[in-house]
């Protein structure tokens, strides 16, 4: 049977799911947890994806997130790839982690967004252990149930900076008291029923959606004449800037030559620089931007990247500098000057 192909364009949005191999553990102890979530916030950062919901399960776990820029598969391969090698070297193994690539689900947003947040979130009462308990016993399981986004979904003291509630909670009635309050009926209410997964909809095509996104999707995306090799790169639709044009105007933004900024041998904070600019607002592939910036390959410019990451927390100066560029390029790209 085939596997549904992997849809990717601005703006949508994911459920997604990795398994241990063998349905074994994928978090033996706390630290797995904490670096797991390390590890998540560096990727989301990195390629500027927005987190709405997680759960960390012993031997899986679960996301709910949007792509502003079209690019799931290049945020799930580094993220799984630095929190496998992780694991392996803190517990002495070799050899991959999950039970093969990890599955996606594209979500009708304005149907099943809220739908697939409480599934996500109700998944530590819907065990074995759980599946006889009376329903006030599972509520205070869930409850204390830390490794998951819900405590800050139902108390703003236990909020994470890397994830965005208030997408669900308007949904709600807003991120205020008594949005927060009606999703918590929500989740009670979801206890109490016996209710199939939302992602039951999309088994065959990968689609939770009515009828209509599916079929929008399908004659976009699936039809016959887009064959697999042309599954977007739907960040194709929305490009604000051609590489070349973003090369030229940040040259003349930075006074330095193109030739200068993309020397292969010059490992200069402009190039990095240019490196995150190009990814932002080009939506291109990092192999792409190697091959742009001096023939580099996929990893030195995802080293490159996150090097420029870790200086701008460290100096003011260059993130300020960097927000600048960013903000010119911005204002060209509209036409403002």
């Amino acid at each position: 049977m085939a596997r549904p192909l992997r849809i990717q364009y601005p703006d949508a949005y994911y459920h997604v799911t990795c398994r241990g191999n063998g349905r074994r553990r994928i978090f033996c102890d706390e630290e797995d947890y904490s670096v797991f979530i390390e590890k998540l916030d560096l990727s989301l950062e990195i390629y500027n994806v927005v987190l709405l919901a997680h759960i960390c399960m012993p031997n899986h776990f679960r996301l709910l997130l949007t792509t502003p820029e079209g690019n799931l598969s290049e945020f799930m391969h580094h993220f799984n790839i630095s929190y496998t090698s992780s694991f392996n070297r803190r517990h002495k193994r070799v050899g991959h982690l999950y039970q093969g690539r990890y599955k996606a689900h594209l979500i009708d947003a304005d149907n099943y967004l809220l739908e697939v947040s409480r599934y996500i979130h109700l998944n530590p009462v819907r065990t074995k252990a759980l599946s006889k308990r009376p329903l006030n016993e599972k509520w205070k399981a869930l409850l204390k149930y830390s490794w998951s986004s819900l405590p800050g979904y139902l108390s703003v003291s236990k909020r994470k900076e890397f994830i965005d509630y208030k997408t669900i909670l308007d949904y709600m009635g807003g991120d205020n008291r008594r949005g927060r309050e009606e999703y918590r009926g929500f989740l009670r209410g979801g206890i109490g029923r016996e209710t199939e997964s939302p992602l039951v909809v999309g088994k065959g095509h990968g689609i939770v959606g009515k009828a209509d996104f599916i079929g929008r999707i399908k004659e976009k995306f699936l039809s016959k004449e887009t064959s697999k090799r042309k599954q977007p790169a739907l960040r194709e639709l929305d490009k604000g800037y051609r590489p070349e044009e973003l090369i030229k105007h940040y040259a003349g933004l930075t006074g330095k030559k193109k030739e200068d900024i993309c020397r292969r041998s010059k490992r200069s904070i402009e190039r990095a620089m240019l490196m995150e600019l190009l990814y932002r607002f080009c939506k291109i592939s990092q192999p792409e931007i190697g091959r742009l910036v001096g023939g580099i390959n996929y990893s030195a410019v995802s080293r490159a990247r996150s090097r420029l990451r870790s200086r701008m927390e460290r100096e003011p100066e260059l993130r300020k500098r960097f927000d600048e560029l960013r903000d010119r390029l911005q204002q060209v790209s509209r036409g403002k000057i």
